[in-house]
C-alpha cells in the first residue's frame, strides 16, 4: 500500500481471541485497510490509506461491532478569548482533529473539555492546536492556583484601565468642549498633545486587541478583537492624517478623533474588567464546596496522634475525629459511637447515629463522641470531591440552547465587517458625498457596537451561576443539557420503596407459628431485599433462633425459594403460591385488609403446604406528600411505579397524593414503563434509588437518582438529589425553569441590542464612544443578570 498512514487505536469490551480476531477481520475487510488487532494490550494497528477509509470509518466500525474504542478526557485552561467568536471557532477546529470525539469549549469559565482517543492524539497535540490558533493552553490548574492567575489577571487588568483612563479623561474633556463649549486650556485643544495621549493608549495599552486580531485573521477567522482593531485604528489613523494636515499649515483646524480611538479602547478594557470580576462570582458554589472539607485531619502514626495536611491523608489510615470537628475523608468507624451531622452532603438535618462499621464521609461534622475511624477515600475519590467534579462538569458543559448562539456568533463578526464596509460606502457616496469624517464615523460605530461578547456569555453563565445553586442545595446536575430539558419534563415516575417511601420497613403483623417463623427467618437471612432484613430483625426481637438455609434462590419480582435444613420453604405473592400448586383461598380476605392498608403482604408454604402470612409496611417519607404537591402544583403527571401488588400500591399512592399507580411492575419491566409513558408524547423523569432502577433511570428523559440510593442507580441518572430529600425535585425542576428563562432573557437581549444597535449606528443616531459604553454594558448586563439567578427563591 502507497501512502499509508498507521493509528493505533485502543479496542474495550474485548474477552477473548474470538473478539479480537472478528475485529480485525472486519477491519481488514475495510478498502485500503491492513489491521493487527492484540487481545493482550487491547489495541488495534491500522495501516490504512487516507484516500479511500478515514479515522471515523475505522473508529466506527469497530464501535458497530458492539466493541468501545478507548476515550481519554483532557481538561485545559484557555487564555486569550474575548469574545463568542473565539470559544466558537476553538471549538470547531479541535472537533475536526483526527481522534477527537468531542470538544467543548466554555467562554464562561475559560476552559477547553475533550474527549479523544489517546491513540491517535495526545495532549501535547491539542494544546499545539490551540496555540496555532493564537491563544494559549495549559492543563487545568486547581482552584487555589486558578484562583492566584484570576487575581494576578485583575491587578494587571487594574493597571492597565488606570493608566488608559488617566490618559483618555482630557481627551474626553475636549469631546465635551465640542458638546457644551467649553472653554478650555489651549494645551488641551493642540492636536499634537492629543496625539501624545492617544497614542500609548492606541498601541501599548490597546495592543492586545492587535495581536488578537492579528492571529485570528492569520487563521482565516475573525472575533471581537478585529472589530476594535478596525474600529479604533480608523478613527486614530485618520486623526493622524489631520494632524499631519497641520504641518506648514498652522491656520489649518484638523478635525480630530483621538477621544474617539482612546476612550473605546478605555470603555471597552472597563467592560472586561467589569465582566471577569462579575464572572468570577460565577464559580462561588465551588468555593464555598471545597471549603467545607477540614484541612487537617488527626492520624495515629508509630501510635502517636499527629496533625498533618488533609492532602497527606492516604486510604487505611487510622484516624480520630473529637466531638465538633469535621470528619477529614470517607471512611469507616472502627471504634467508638457518635451522630454525625450529614446535612451539608445528605441534606438531612438530623444527626445520623453511627456505631462500629458504619460508614462516614469526609466535611460532615462530627457532633458528641470521640471515634477512630479508618479512612477508605481519600482526594478525588471522596464524596465531596465527586460532587465538586460534578458541578465542575456541568459548569463546563454546553446547553442545546447554546448552539444557536455558537452558530451565530461563527459568521457574526465578518458579517458586522461588511455591514461596516457597505455603511462607509453608502455615507460616502450617497447620503453625504466626499465626507469622510460622518462616513468614518458611522462605520465604526457600527464596527463597535456589534461586538458578539453578550452573545458567548448568555448561555454559559447562567448554567454555572444555576448549577451552582442546585449544588448548595444538594441537587447535582450532571450536565447542562440535563438542566436544559428538565423544564422540558410533562410526567415524573417514582419508584416506592426507598423513594417513596423511607425503604426500612418492619413486620407489622404474622400469622403463624414458631416454627414457621423461624423458617421464614431463616430462609429470609439469604437476601439483601430490605423486606428480609425486617423480617429477620421481627425474628430477633422475638428470641427466635435463625438457622442458615442451605439453598436459596430469589424469583425477582415473587418472592424467593430456599431449604432450611429438611424443608422447603417458599415466600411470595399469591401467584407465586398458585404457580407452585399451594391453595391460599382461604386467606385471601385477611390478605385483601392487609393491602388496603398499605401492607405488603407475603405468603408462607413450608413443604409444599400453606404455613402463614407476614405482612410488612414501610412508612412514607415526611415530605413525599408535600412534594407531590408541589410537583402536581408544576403541571406534572405524577406516576408511581412498583413491584408491589395494586391494593398495597393504591393505599401507598392515596397517602402521598398519587392518583396514577403502575403495579406488579417486575424489575426488568420498568424501563419498558417509562418507553410507553415516553410514546404517548411525553417527557418524563424517573425517579429512583436501586440497582434495578438503573435502566429506568437511563432510559427516561431525565433520571432522577435518590442519593442515599446504590451508586450504580447515581451514574445512570442525569440528576442526583443528595440525602433523599423528595422535595428538592421540584425545587430542581423550578430552578430548571429559572435557568432557562434567565439564558432567554440573556439571548433576547444579546439579539436584541444587535439587531437594534447596528442599525442605529448605521444611519448615524450613535456615537462611537456611546457605542463603546453599551458594547461593554451588554457583557456585562448579561453576566450581571445570570448572577440574579443566585437570588431565585426555589
Amino acid at each position: 500500500m502507497s501512502d499509508t498512514k498507521q493509528i493505533s487505536v485502543g479496542v474495550t469490551g474485548m474477552t477473548c481471541a474470538a473478539c479480537s480476531t472478528r475485529v480485525e477481520k472486519v477491519l481488514n475487510k475495510m478498502d485500503g485497510v491492513d489491521a493487527k488487532v492484540n487481545l493482550t494490550t487491547e489495541k488495534a494497528t491500522v495501516d490504512y490509506n487516507p484516500d479511500s477509509t478515514s479515522v471515523n470509518d475505522i473508529t466506527s466500525r469497530i464501535e458497530k461491532l458492539g466493541y468501545g474504542v478507548q476515550v481519554e478526557k483532557a481538561e485545559f485552561d484557555v487564555f486569550g478569548m474575548t469574545c463568542a467568536a473565539c470559544s466558537s471557532r476553538i471549538e470547531k477546529v479541535l472537533n475536526k482533529q483526527t481522534g477527537v470525539k468531542l470538544a467543548t469549549v466554555n467562554l464562561a469559565n475559560e476552559t477547553a473539555a475533550i474527549e479523544y482517543n489517546p491513540g491517535l492524539i495526545e495532549e501535547a497535540d491539542l494544546i499545539g492546536r490551540i496555540q496555532k490558533l493564537g491563544y494559549d493552553a495549559k492543563a487545568k490548574a486547581d482552584k487555589e492556583t486558578k484562583q492566584s492567575q484570576k487575581e494576578k489577571q485583575i491587578k494587571r487588568m487594574q493597571i492597565k484601565l488606570l493608566i488608559s483612563a488617566i490618559l483618555s479623561i482630557p481627551l474626553l474633556i475636549t469631546m465635551l468642549d465640542h458638546l457644551m463649549g467649553l472653554s478650555l486650556p489651549d494645551i488641551l485643544m493642540n492636536p499634537w498633545f492629543q496625539f501624545l495621549l492617544a497614542t500609548p493608549v492606541q498601541f501599548v495599552i490597546g495592543w492586545q486587541f492587535y495581536e488578537g486580531a492579528y492571529k485570528n485573521l492569520r487563521n482565516q477567522s475573525a472575533n471581537m478583537d478585529v472589530l476594535v482593531a478596525l474600529g479604533t485604528s480608523a478613527a486614530y489613523f485618520y486623526s493622524l492624517y489631520e494632524v499631519g494636515k497641520t504641518i506648514g499649515n498652522p491656520g489649518y483646524m484638523p478635525h480630530l478623533y483621538f477621544e474617539t480611538s482612546a476612550i473605546l479602547i478605555t470603555l471597552i478594557l472597563f467592560g472586561k474588567y467589569l465582566e471577569t470580576s462579575a464572572k468570577g462570582k460565577t464559580t462561588l458554589a465551588i468555593s464555598k464546596l471545597l471549603n467545607l472539607q477540614a484541612k487537617q485531619a488527626r492520624v495515629i502514626r508509630n501510635n502517636e496522634e499527629v496533625m498533618i495536611p488533609i492532602e497527606d491523608v492516604v486510604s487505611g489510615d487510622r484516624i480520630v475525629v473529637k466531638p465538633g470537628e469535621k470528619i477529614p475523608v470517607d471512611g469507616i468507624v472502627r471504634k467508638g459511637r457518635t451522630s454525625v451531622d450529614e446535612s451539608m452532603i445528605t441534606g438531612e438535618s438530623i444527626p445520623i447515629e453511627k456505631e462500629l462499621q458504619a460508614n462516614v464521609i469526609g466535611a460532615t461534622i462530627n457532633k458528641n463522641g470521640t471515634i477512630e475511624m479508618e479512612a477508605t477515600k481519600v482526594g478525588k475519590d471522596t464524596a465531596l470531591a465527586s460532587i465538586v467534579k460534578a458541578v465542575e462538569d456541568a459548569q463546563g458543559s454546553k446547553a442545546p440552547i447554546q448552539r444557536l448562539a455558537d452558530v451565530i456568533s461563527g459568521y457574526f463578526v465578518p458579517i458586522v465587517v461588511v455591514i461596516a464596509l457597505i455603511t462607509f460606502t453608502v455615507w460616502i457616496m450617497l447620503v453625504s458625498p466626499g465626507n469622510l469624517e460622518l462616513a468614518l464615523t458611522a462605520s465604526i460605530a457600527v464596527l463597535v457596537i456589534a461586538c458578539p461578547c453578550a452573545l458567548g456569555l448568555a448561555t454559559p453563565t447562567s448554567i454555572m451561576v444555576g448549577t451552582g445553586k442546585a449544588a448548595e442545595s444538594g441537587i447535582l446536575f450532571k450536565g447542562g443539557e440535563h438542566l436544559e430539558r428538565t423544564h422540558q419534563l410533562d410526567a415524573i415516575i417514582f419508584d416506592k420503596t426507598g423513594t417513596i417511601t423511607k425503604g426500612k420497613p418492619e413486620v407489622t403483623d404474622f400469622t403463624g407459628d414458631n416454627k414457621a417463623l423461624q423458617l421464614l427467618a431463616s430462609a429470609e437471612k439469604g437476601s439483601e431485599h430490605p423486606l428480609a432484613e425486617a423480617i429477620v430483625t421481627y425474628a430477633t426481637e422475638n428470641k427466635v433462633e435463625i438457622i442458615g438455609a442451605d439453598e436459596f434462590t430469589a424469583i425477582p419480582g415473587h418472592g424467593i425459594r430456599a431449604k432450611v435444613a429438611d424443608d422447603q420453604v417458599l415466600v411470595g405473592t399469591r401467584k407465586l403460591m398458585v404457580e407452585n400448586e399451594i391453595d391460599v383461598s382461604d386467606v385471601e380476605t385477611e390478605l385483601i385488609e392487609y393491602e388496603k392498608s398499605g401492607k405488603t403482604s407475603m405468603l408462607i408454604a413450608v413443604n409444599g403446604q400453606y404455613s402463614g402470612i407476614v405482612a410488612v409496611a414501610d412508612t412514607v417519607k415526611e415530605s413525599a406528600i408535600e412534594a407531590v404537591r408541589q410537583l402536581k402544583d408544576q403541571g406534572l403527571d405524577v406516576i408511581m411505579l412498583t413491584g408491589d401488588n395494586e391494593r398495597t400500591a393504591k393505599a401507598i399512592a392515596s397517602e402521598v397524593g398519587i392518583d396514577q399507580v403502575i403495579a406488579q411492575v417486575l424489575p426488568e419491566e420498568k424501563a419498558d414503563k417509562v418507553k410507553e409513558i415516553q410514546q404517548q408524547g411525553k417527557k418524563v423523569a424517573m425517579v429512583g434509588d436501586g440497582i434495578n432502577d438503573a435502566p429506568a433511570l437511563a432510559i427516561a428523559d431525565i433520571g432522577i437518582a435518590i442519593g442515599t440510593g446504590t451508586e450504580i442507580a447515581i451514574e445512570a441518572a442525569d440528576v442526583t438529589i443528595l440525602g433523599g430529600e423528595l422535595l428538592l425535585i421540584p425545587k430542581a425542576i423550578k430552578l430548571s425553569h429559572a435557568t432557562i428563562k434567565n439564558i432567554r432573557q440573556n439571548l433576547f437581549w444579546a439579539f436584541a441590542y444587535n439587531s437594534a444597535g447596528i442599525p442605529i449606528a448605521a444611519i448615524g443616531l450613535l456615537a462611537p464612544w456611546i457605542a463603546g459604553a453599551a458594547m461593554a454594558f451588554s457583557s456585562v448586563s448579561v453576566v450581571s443578570n445570570s448572577l440574579r439567578l443566585k437570588r431565585v427563591r426555589i
